[in-house]
């Protein structure tokens, strides 16, 4: 199994301290996380989008450019590349580029986005949202398979037996697409021929199983060679020393970002108890000592036999030193356990 963590890089307001962190602030510590990670020997480190301004980053690709230049082994993803509001030109050939400045090691994730602000902002239209989507992943898979294409679309203008350039270091860049669960989403990157990676953030992760097997059935149905499919399974994730020092570390920003969440979208408000409920051993966040989150891990594996797993550690702003205690037991206590349980 591939192990590794995903940020959105939050600059709200720790409810701790009450500490504002600055754009400029964030970014210089999540460089020196992408750094431990790799030091620590995790697989992985993605790296969200967003338009809002409680998140550092809108463009992934500039912050992992940075974090190519000061990494050797770690694999470098978005997480997401909000496809539908961008052009897939201008994502593959900054993701070509990482591609060139890191050696090889480039992914995307795209996917919709969770959040809106992106189709305003570049002027498009919500009720286009799916097939936005739709179409530009259409393109984006066929920029990576080869330099010069023809294309004709109803969200673009049309390209004629142009080249798009430049052309990565590895043959292609892999693409996964990120999902939250709708089965149109989930068939769409089965008959892509793409890897899935699915959001668990709430609830209990069993329920998610049919969405995992509709899309192993999905694959086999159009044909897929069986020998690609690939499903990640991306979760709130938090270690510390102890149980009680995990919980309590990670609760205040966690509720306060639920919580604001939750009043857009109508969600209840994130109580203690709640999050307790979700941190036991079948709940979807996976926050405690190394033992219970090997364990967490582990658990989820014999419900979805996944071949990644990414941690997004800082759910709302937590302080930088207790980030990166977090991201060293999650490499050197908890992902060597699983890979030794698991292989790979």
């Amino acid at each position: 199994m591939e192990i590794g963590i995903y940020t959105f890089a939050d600059i709200t307001p720790n409810p701790s301290s009450d500490k504002q962190f600055s754009a400029h602030q964030r970014l210089k510590d999540l460089m020196e996380e992408i750094e431990l990670a790799e030091q620590v020997g995790l697989d992985i480190f993605a790296v969200g989008e967003h338009h809002r301004p409680d998140y550092a980053v809108s463009s992934p690709a500039v912050v992992l450019g940075a974090a190519a230049m000061r990494t050797k082994k770690i694999r470098l993803s978005s997480a997401v590349s909000v496809l539908s509001s961008d052009d897939p030109v201008r994502v593959f050939q900054d993701f070509s580029t990482l591609d060139l400045l890191s050696d090889g090691r480039a992914e995307i994730m795209a996917g919709r986005g969770s959040f809106i602000e992106s189709f305003p902002l570049f002027g498009y239209d919500l009720k286009d949202y799916d097939e936005l989507f739709s179409e530009k992943l259409e393109l984006l898979v066929k920029l990576n398979k080869s330099a010069k294409i023809n294309w004709q679309g109803k969200h673009r203008p049309s390209i004629n037996n142009l080249g798009v350039y430049p052309r990565p270091y590895q043959e292609e860049i892999p693409i996964w697409v990120a999902v939250g669960g709708t089965p149109e989403s989930v068939i769409r990157a089965a008959r892509s021929g793409l890897p899935m990676g699915l959001a668990i953030i709430g609830g209990m992760p069993e329920r998610f199983s049919p969405i995992i097997e509709l899309y192993r059935d999905a694959w086999k149905k159009s044909g897929q060679p069986p020998d690609k499919i690939k499903v990640g399974i991306n979760s709130h994730a938090y270690v510390a020393e102890t149980s009680q020092q995990a919980g309590d570390d990670f609760y205040p920003s966690y509720a306060e970002v639920m919580t604001r969440i939750g009043r857009e979208r109508g969600w209840p408000p994130t109580t203690r108890q709640h999050f307790e409920e979700m941190r036991g051993p079948s709940g979807s966040l996976l926050v405690g000592s190394p033992q219970q989150v090997i364990d967490k891990i582990l658990f989820e594996h014999s419900i979805f036999k996944h071949d990644r797993f990414l941690a997004q550690m800082d759910v709302g702003t937590l302080p930088h030193d207790k980030l990166m205690k977090s991201i060293e037991l999650f490499g050197t206590k908890v992902a060597p356990e699983v890979k030794k349980v698991l292989g790979g």
